[in-house]
């Protein structure tokens, strides 16, 4: 009885001194976005997500075929979806990538091509958490069969073509202005006159 007690006691002691070793971490370390984690903060976070997503998923297997359909499906796929953070080559080099805490990573690197189909699935369904990485589960067995396309498509990053890129690039989100003016040059092409309420904004499908 007397040795339990002091084992309890042993882990408390040791979670207390943890929490306060990573309290003064973060507390130290400030709040900013723009200092990204170290080499430690890095390992300790990976390890901890591999450990979480086997424990809270078991395995499985991609249920998608791998075929070029596939890869241009998750391809098109990325580009209206990712690419805003991860760029379209997977490099993560945009605006919005460049500001995350942890920056979004190079998925052409061995840290993204070494994880399993199973693990990049899960983390597109549910996301990262205190990361920029957001859950995109549908809950539908069409939203689960477009993030293993996905899975795919990520397996061909270090791979693409400038032809690939080109054409995601034609299927990336536009922001407004650009979808104003391309508004206003179809309608004079028609010989229209665009409203002043028509070019003020862009319409939504």
């Amino acid at each position: 009885m007397r040795r339990l007690l002091k084992s309890v006691a042993f882990l408390i002691t040791l979670a207390v001194v943890g929490g306060v070793i990573a309290l003064a971490y973060f507390v130290g370390g400030g709040v900013s976005a723009l200092s990204q984690p170290g080499t430690v903060e890095t390992f300790v976070a990976r390890t901890v997500r591999d450990m979480a997503i086997a424990w809270h998923a078991p395995d499985r297997q991609n249920p998608v075929p791998n075929s070029d359909h596939a890869v241009a499906e998750g391809r098109a796929h990325f580009a209206d979806h990712c690419a805003s953070c991860h760029d379209n080559d997977g490099s993560g080099d945009t605006e919005m990538g460049r500001g995350l805490h942890p920056r979004a990573p190079d998925m052409r690197l061995a840290a993204t091509q070494d994880l399993s189909d199973h693990q990049l699935f899960y983390m597109i369904e549910n996301g990262i958490r205190l990361t920029g990485m957001p859950g995109w589960s549908t809950g539908t067995p069409e939203g689960e069969e477009a993030s293993w396309r996905l899975v795919h498509f990520i397996r061909r990053l270090p791979k693409l073509t400038p032809e690939e890129i080109e054409e995601m690039e034609a299927l990336n989100p536009k922001p407004p202005a650009e979808v104003r003016q391309q508004l206003e040059e179809e309608q004079f092409l028609k010989g229209e006159d665009p409203t002043p309420g028509e070019a003020s904004k862009p319409h939504v499908h």
